[in-house]
């Protein structure tokens, strides 16, 4: 994705005093020349055995709620619209909501998706996982995390490339998220960073040689020179000085905070794959690690070979029983 048009905001909160994904949203839109859609999934269980009793059906209750929400939505817009920006709104009954927000931002062909995630580490990891992590691991567009409220103001934008493919990153992923993360440094006025995380020299190298002190420094010099020149060769033509160059022999996780930090990072461009099995528990892991403790937001992408398994029909709206059908007598 190297032209943003189309931005989709999930709008997990209608309540909510602060939106700090549509305000950035609306500034990369305005910045970008793109319109945007507010998005709303209507997901809350309805209970068929109550309203089978009341005077409402389910289906006036269903389009009264969503009406509500479309009303509240229109406000938010109309505040972003002063602003000479394109925006429209929809709201829909389907779940869980990850899914509802990939199917609606295929629908409507957009380029970006941008959803809010609370500053600060989650009391329950796990939410993370069924929310944030869902929409992350499944999404074939790009997903912009938005952790910090403060609009941006000439960002710093750090972008994390594996040129060695030491930790399994596909091929032509690097120069899309270079491309990714010129486009939004040059939307807004910022500047653009690069890290690249290389592996220290294996204990099984060394078990191979003679473990002396000066050998362990040569094979870490080698090591580091040709992660030096493989970086380089993956920057070929974006005119980054050295300063605004990091590498560093650590775990990617450790490679990408330290670079953020160092930096003073105010979003963070990242590539993820999707995998079954072990292994993808284990990846799962380390990306939610960072998406966890970086400080800063964070847009992740997937390489254009990803195809997400998410259906493309619509669920619908989640009907659920309240009471054993005994006890409401039904037979």
């Amino acid at each position: 994705m190297t032209t943003i048009r189309k931005i989709l905001v999930a709008v997990k909160d209608l309540s909510g005093k602060s939106q700090p994904a549509m305000l950035k949203a609306a500034q990369l839109a305005r910045a970008c020349g793109a319109s945007v859609e507010l998005f709303h999934t209507l997901s809350t269980p309805l209970y068929a055995d109550l309203y089978a009793f009341g005077g409402q059906s389910l289906e006036s209750l269903e389009a009264e709620l969503r009406q509500q929400a479309l009303r509240r939505l229109e406000r938010a817009a109309d505040r972003l619209r002063t602003h000479g920006i394109r925006v429209g709104v929809s709201a829909e009954w389907d779940f869980p909501p990850f899914e509802a927000v990939i199917r609606r931002a295929q629908r409507v062909k957009a380029d970006l998706i941008v959803a809010a995630r609370h500053e600060g580490r989650f009391v329950a990891p796990w939410l993370l996982r069924l929310t944030d992590w869902e929409l992350v691991r499944h999404s074939p567009i790009p997903v912009l995390l938005v952790k910090k409220a403060a609009a941006y103001r000439h960002p710093r934008v750090l972008v994390a490339i594996d040129p060695g493919h030491a930790f399994e990153k596909p091929l032509k992923l690097d120069q899309m998220l270079l491309a990714l993360g010129s486009k939004m440094s040059d939307c807004l006025r910022g500047s653009l960073h690069a890290v690249h995380a290389y592996p220290q020299v294996s204990i099984a190298t060394l078990q191979s040689q003679p473990m002396t002190v000066r050998t362990v420094q040569r094979l870490q010099r080698e090591a580091e020179q040709e992660a030096r020149q493989r970086m380089s060769r993956a920057l070929r033509g974006t005119k980054l000085s050295r300063s605004r160059r990091y590498l560093i022999g650590a775990h990617p996780i450790d490679a990408i905070l330290g670079a953020a930090a160092r930096s003073r990072s105010s979003l963070v461009v990242m590539g993820a794959v999707s995998r079954s099995g072990l292994k993808n528990l284990l990846i799962g892991n380390t990306a939610e690690r960072i998406l966890d403790e970086l400080p800063c937001d964070v847009l992740i992408a997937k390489p254009g070979s990803f195809r997400s398994r998410v259906p493309a029909k619509p669920r619908g709206p989640r009907l659920m029983v309240s009471a054993p059908m005994g006890q409401l007598g039904y037979y």
